[in-house]
């Protein structure tokens, strides 16, 4: 069970066995002989938990971030007494995804994942779902698995950080992750929730990582409830049966080579794109000061 790197192999492993994706993940980490099942989820759990506890926090903290940049957008979009288009669940996703973010960025505790720059995604996309559609804690455990199994694969090919692949590699695998799980306790089959990965990943590629005043504020915090909605349009589309005519494998290939023909400017160095913005770099000076 160990060889399992490529969602081909994860796939057809699923396939074979009659297994979901979370199953087959569970089944390699309790083949590595460090930890049982029991102690694997117990360790999800406690993920799990931490993520609502952002959540919870963010909801009501509007303290702002050390820098004064952000802080309050979670705050103002509660807040909005505009009528939205979007459905209760969606708006739910994107103030939990701020909520996360900003807690983040006031040195709260939050789960990575993949990076401490996207942890509002999964979280927000996974809790505020299973809320609204009465998923069990076993289920939403399952969920998190799932989306820790589309990182583990795609980490294989490369390093999710942004000096290295941009946000294509952060806040674009956290969505990936995202619709995996969220495409699971829809009840997708394993085809879907790998497809979804595919389409989520595909149309994000070549997002860069340019963060104003070298800070993991502008863009990053609305970047999470951006790219929450996108882990939502993935699974929308892959419960359809709308397929990606790239496969997954050489989805997480291109982004790769994307990563390494990205500038270096615009992998997390703040020399390039937003960070060298007129309005940046007065915001920069500002905080220097």
């Amino acid at each position: 069970m160990n060889n399992i790197n490529t969602f081909r192999q994860l796939y057809y492993a699923c396939k074979e066995k009659n297994k979901a994706i979370y199953e087959i993940a569970l089944d390699n980490e309790v083949s590595k002989g460090e930890y049982s099942e029991y102690h694997v989820r117990l360790q999800a759990k406690k993920s799990l938990d931490a993520m609502k506890d952002a959540i919870k926090i963010g909801l009501t903290c509007t303290e702002p971030s050390p820098s004064g940049m952000s802080g309050d957008d979670c705050h103002k979009l509660q807040k909005s007494t505009t009528k939205s288009i979007l459905s209760e669940t969606a708006q739910k996703i994107m103030k939990y995804a701020l909520a996360t973010s900003e807690q983040n960025l006031r040195m709260g505790r939050i789960v990575a994942c993949p990076t401490a720059g996207s942890c509002g995604i999964v979280p927000a996309v996974l809790i505020a779902f299973a809320e609204d559609n009465n998923i069990s804690e076993n289920e939403q455990i399952n969920a998190l698995i799932t989306a820790g199994e589309v990182g583990r694969l795609v980490a294989n090919k490369m390093a999710l950080a942004g000096a290295v692949g941009g946000c294509q590699a952060e806040c674009g695998v956290a969505s990936a992750m995202a619709t995996a799980a969220l495409t699971q306790m829809r009840g997708g089959s394993v085809k879907q929730v790998v497809n979804a990965v595919a389409l989520a990943l595909k149309n994000i590629l070549g997002l860069t990582c340019d963060p104003v005043c070298g800070l993991v504020e502008i863009p990053c915090v609305k970047r999470n409830p951006f790219l929450a909605i996108h882990a939502v349009t993935a699974s929308e589309l892959a419960m359809a049966d709308i397929i990606s005519k790239i496969p997954i494998d050489e989805v997480v290939d291109a982004m790769e080579q994307t990563g390494q023909l990205m500038s270096p400017l615009l992998k997390e160095s703040s020399q390039g794109g937003l960070a060298k913005t007129k309005t940046a770099v007065a915001l920069e000076k500002n905080i220097l000061k």
